[in-house]
C-alpha cells in the first residue's frame, strides 16, 4: 500500500515500476497500454491531493534522478531528483535557482507539474524556470519539447496528465547569500509599507484573530549585514526574550530553537545558517525553506494579488462566526502572473494563502469555508492541496483550458495517464 507523507492519501495499486532510467519508462508506459491500465507517476508523495492515487500502475520515479548536465545558465536534470539534491549540486558550481519553494524534498517534476512556487513578487514559480522537457507520452513514445514547442506551456504544470517527465531543463542564476530577517508587525503595516514587494524574498505568517505576522524577508548580503553578524551576541536568555512578544525581540533572537511567537507558529531558522542577533546569513536553499515541514493536512489558494487585505479580513470574519477561528497561522507570499496554461497563477499577479490543518483532524469544515470565501475573490486552488474542484470551475476560471485539453488529446489520446481525481478535474 502507497501512502503520502501526510498520511491522507492511500492507495492499492496492482503492480509498482520502479524504472532506473528513459528506456524504463518507455518500457512500463507501453506495458501498460498492452494491458490496458492507466498509469501515475509518483515523486515524492508530499502532495496533499489524490493526483498519485491509482489502483492501477504506479510508476515510482525516485531512481531517476540526476543532474544531466550545466550549460551556461541552463541545468538540465532528470525528474525524480529532489530539489535538495539539485540545489546541493547547483551551490557547488556556484549557482542556484531564481526560485526557493518552501519544501525541498519534493522531485522536481512533482514541483513542476503541480506549479510549486517562491516568495518573490518579481519571481515566478519552478514551472516558470522550465525551458523544456523530456517525457514519455502516452504511447510510450520519448518527446523532446524545447522553449519553442507550443506545448510547452501545457506541460508547465500538467498534472501528470500529459506524460512522464524524465529530464527537466531549468534556468539557473549565480549563487549569492542571502541575510534574512524576522520580525513580529500588524499584518496592514507589513501590506502598507510594501514589504512583500521591496526585498527579494518575503513570507507571511499571519495569525489572523489578532492581526499580527510574522515578517520574514532576504535579501542580498551586504557590509551592514556582515558587520551585524560579527557584532555582539544576542541576549543570554532567547527563549525569555523571544516570549516578550516584542518586535525588537522577535527580531533580534527568535531562532529555530525559539519558541513560536503564538501556537501553531513554525520558526524559520536551521541550525545549519549562521545565525547572530537576529541575522540568519547563508545560500538561499539553506536559510530560506522551513526546517519543519507540515505534515498534516493544507489547502492553499492563489487569488489576485490586490484581494489580499480582503481576503485575510473575509476569512476571520468567516470562520469566526462559524466557530471555524484560525488559531494556526496562515501563510502568505506572492508572485507574479505565469504562462502555465493551468498554472493557478496564470495571467494574473497572485498572492497565495496557505491554511493548514493538524494530522488527524477532520480538515473538511475549515478547508471548505476557507474554499467559499476564497472563491468568491476569484481563487484558484494550488493542485497540491486539498480542493474539491472538477472540470466545472476549470472551465470557468482557466481560459487557456481548451488549449491544455487538445494537448492532452494529443500527447495522451488512450487517457493512459488518468485516475479518478484527474477525470473529474480535467473531463474523461
Amino acid at each position: 500500500m502507497w501512502v503520502n507523507w501526510s498520511g491522507g492519501q492511500q492507495a492499492n495499486p496492482r503492480r509498482t515500476d520502479r524504472p532506473l532510467d528513459e528506456a524504463g519508462v518507455v518500457a512500463a508506459v507501453q506495458r501498460a497500454a498492452e494491458r490496458g491500465t492507466r498509469v501515475r507517476p509518483v515523486g515524492a508523495g508530499l502532495s496533499g491531493s489524490p493526483l498519485a492515487v491509482t489502483d492501477d500502475v504506479h510508476l515510482d520515479c525516485s531512481a531517476l534522478t540526476g543532474v544531466v548536465s550545466l550549460d551556461g545558465d541552463r541545468v538540465r536534470v532528470r525528474a525524480g531528483t529532489s530539489l535538495a539534491a539539485l540545489l546541493g549540486h547547483l551551490a557547488g558550481c556556484a549557482r542556484t535557482l531564481a526560485v526557493i519553494p518552501e519544501a525541498l524534498a519534493v522531485s522536481v517534476g512533482g514541483a513542476v507539474g503541480t506549479g510549486t512556487h517562491g516568495g518573490s513578487a518579481a519571481t515566478g514559480s519552478l514551472s516558470a524556470q522550465v525551458t523544456g522537457v523530456r517525457l514519455v507520452d502516452g504511447l510510450g513514445t520519448l518527446r523532446a519539447l524545447d522553449a519553442e514547442s507550443p506545448e510547452l506551456d501545457a506541460v508547465r504544470t500538467g498534472l501528470g496528465a500529459l506524460g512522464v517527465l524524465t529530464e527537466v531543463e531549468l534556468r539557473t542564476v549565480p549563487l549569492t547569500e542571502l541575510a534574512v530577517r524576522e520580525e513580529l508587525r500588524p499584518f496592514d503595516a507589513a501590506l502598507a509599507d510594501g514589504t512583500l514587494d521591496a526585498h527579494a524574498w518575503a513570507a507571511l505568517e499571519v495569525h489572523v484573530p489578532s492581526g499580527e505576522a510574522v515578517v520574514r524577508r532576504g535579501d542580498p548580503v551586504g557590509a551592514d549585514d556582515r558587520a551585524a553578524a560579527e557584532g555582539p551576541a544576542a541576549p543570554a536568555n532567547p527563549v525569555l526574550a523571544a516570549a516578550s512578544g516584542s518586535a525588537e525581540a522577535l527580531g533580534r533572537v527568535v531562532s529555530w530553537l525559539a519558541p513560536a511567537p503564538w501556537p501553531g507558529s513554525r520558526p524559520a531558522w536551521k541550525p545549519s545558517s549562521r545565525w547572530d542577533g537576529g541575522l540568519a546569513i547563508g545560500d538561499p536553499h539553506i536559510v530560506l525553506p522551513d526546517p519543519r515541514p507540515w505534515r498534516g493536512e493544507i489547502t492553499e489558494w492563489a487569488i489576485p494579488r490586490e484581494a489580499l487585505r480582503a481576503a485575510l479580513r473575509e476569512l476571520g470574519a468567516a470562520t469566526s462566526a462559524r466557530g471555524l477561528e484560525l488559531r494556526r497561522p496562515v501563510d502568505v507570499r506572492v508572485g507574479p502572473a505565469e504562462t502555465g496554461w493551468l498554472h493557478p497563477a496564470q495571467g494574473r499577479a497572485t498572492a497565495w494563502i496557505a491554511v493548514r490543518s493538524p494530522r488527524g483532524a477532520d480538515h473538511r469544515p475549515l478547508f471548505g469555508l476557507v474554499a467559499a470565501v476564497l472563491e468568491d475573490l476569484e481563487g484558484r486552488p494550488h493542485w497540491a492541496g486539498r480542493h474539491d474542484w472538477t472540470v466545472a470551475e476549470l472551465e470557468r476560471t482557466y481560459p487557456r483550458l481548451p488549449d491544455f485539453l487538445d494537448v492532452r488529446d494529443s500527447l495522451d489520446p488512450g487517457r493512459r495517464f488518468t485516475n479518478d481525481h484527474l477525470d473529474t478535474l480535467l473531463g474523461p
